[in-house]
């Protein structure tokens, strides 16, 4: 049976910064762990956090999961990366995510138009930023370099300061078959957000087409699944259920429009259309309590580790089975802890 790594998901903000964030950082560290992980949604970004809290660690890998395509230019994200790298001493991991269509018009005010072109555009124009072996051109269309038009000046520039890796690892979120096989293809890793070790069998087409195209990085013995495992260690599982249903009731009914939505197509893709439908319902109908009653049990155990310690050991033969490399922990230091124990 593989061996699995343990990473710390410290996501995005509320309405402020999480007090305990060094705490947990420190103990993931002291406990073996092998990475903490920044998210950003239209609050905090992903990269300052992960630069504050990773300065007080030495071993820890430093990843964003995930940083949002359309809040910075690939050439600014790459920039980050290197410098990045250059400070956690080459622990840098470049998550990245198209977010969707309300964030990215929304709040960015840019198309969502043609995400995966996007996607393999922007990816392309990270890896010259960092390989740095020429000055950076695209042909675009979405991030032409230089830009053309304006004054005509612009010319192609290559990064002043010299990576400390000519290339540094990239985990693509994808929630869709086509991005899943995307992130396959171009991609170190893949973040599925949202990850049941009894389902994965519906990402497996999309996993054996990426890894089968003639340009495919990785092959499925190197590449990384980092798979999100909400836990809450009690002897009740159904309190320890109730804990975690607000949260999916609001990516399965509020996180996106009701004709496009990517976190309830994964929920329908896992057998679990009927409830996801119901829950989205009551959300948009502003009935957010009867959506998160409406979560099923065994949806959040599908995708979560809920229970007495017992319970999660027993359930986590399942998560050792899957192709999960990496599981992302949650909560305080005492679920870090009884994971480390379990896991590591």
């Amino acid at each position: 049976m593989k061996d699995m790594k343990l990473g710390l998901q410290l996501g995005y903000w509320g309405s402020g910064p999480p007090a305990n964030a060094p705490l947990l950082v420190a103990e993931a560290e002291r406990l073996g762990f092998d990475s903490i992980w920044t998210a950003e949604a239209y609050g905090s970004d992903a990269l300052t956090p992960l630069a504050w809290w990773g300065s007080q660690t030495t071993d820890l890998r430093l990843g964003t999961a995930l940083c949002q395509l359309s809040a910075r230019t690939p050439t600014a994200t790459g920039m980050a990366a290197i410098t990045l790298d250059h400070l956690s001493q080459g622990r840098f991991v470049l998550g990245l995510g198209v977010s969707g269509p309300q964030v990215v018009e929304g709040w960015y005010g840019q198309s969502f138009e043609r995400p995966l072109a996007r996607t393999v555009e922007y990816v392309d124009i990270v890896r010259k930023v960092i390989a740095r072996k020429s000055p950076v051109e695209s042909e675009g269309p979405h991030y032409p370099l230089p830009f053309q038009g304006g004054t005509g000046l612009g010319k192609p520039l290559k990064p002043i300061v010299h990576p400390l890796r000519d290339e540094i690892p990239i985990i693509l979120g994808a929630e869709g078959p086509k991005n899943v096989a995307l992130a396959a293809e171009i991609a170190d890793g893949w973040f599925p957000i949202f990850f049941s070790p009894n389902a994965v069998k519906a990402f497996q087409p999309a996993l054996a087409e990426g890894f089968g195209r003639p340009a495919a990085r990785r092959s499925p013995d190197d590449f990384e699944v980092i798979a999100l495992a909400t836990t809450v260690i009690d002897d009740d599982v159904e309190r320890a259920a109730d804990s975690i249903r607000p949260h999916l009731a609001l990516y399965i009914g509020g996180m996106g429009a009701k004709s496009v939505n990517f976190h309830f197509d994964v929920f329908a893709r896992m057998g679990y259309e009927g409830e996801a439908r119901t829950i989205q319902e009551l959300y948009l109908e502003g009935r957010k309590d009867e959506a998160a009653a409406a979560v099923p049990t065994a949806l959040v155990e599908d995708t979560a580790l809920i229970g007495p310690k017992e319970k999660i050991r027993d359930d986590l033969e399942g998560w050792r089975e899957s192709i999960a490399t990496t599981l992302l922990v949650t909560g305080g230091p005492d679920t870090l802890r009884a994971m480390a124990e379990l896991v590591l």
